[in-house]
């Protein structure tokens, strides 16, 4: 094991700068590898980011108006009414999850599709309307969750 003072870089790894405009004998003198005149040999010269060579910028053709806040969009796992046969007593979206039925990684929402053949107790994020009727119908109950 070294010292930390004792710690040096690879042979090799390192390479002094390149001392540019310091006279014609150096390689790198006169005009300092910028070649002779334009934009580019100037101080403070070059061409500034989104300049498509007077094109207009794809910045300036874009629209500049609609807002998506996807970030922080709802997003739901879809279950249909006869998905939900397979289940017995209470559902909850962790029931849900456990059984496959649902990813886990968003909210659940229960939507009307096929025949609900027995009474349960949902307890998921949001209900469809029909969803709700026809789950009422069969002696069950719908709860909505918050978050």
């Amino acid at each position: 094991m070294n010292l930390l003072s004792e710690l040096r870089p690879n042979r090799g790894s390192l390479k002094s700068r390149r001392r540019i405009g310091r006279g014609d004998s150096s390689g790198w003198g006169g005009t300092s590898g910028k070649g002779h005149k334009g934009q580019k040999a100037r101080a403070g010269g070059g061409i500034a980011r989104g300049f498509e060579g007077g094109q207009t910028p794809l910045v300036r053709r874009l629209p500049k108006f609609g807002f998506k806040n996807i970030p922080f969009k709802n997003r739901y796992d879809v279950v249909t009414t006869e998905r939900l046969n397979k289940f017995e007593g209470e559902v909850t979206a962790q029931t849900l999850k456990a059984a496959g039925v649902v990813s886990g990684n968003e909210k659940v929402k229960v939507v009307v599709r096929g025949e609900l053949t027995k009474a349960i107790i949902l307890k998921v994020h949001k209900v469809s309307k029909g969803a709700k009727k026809i789950i009422e119908e069969k002696g069950g109950s719908v709860e909505e969750i918050g978050s």
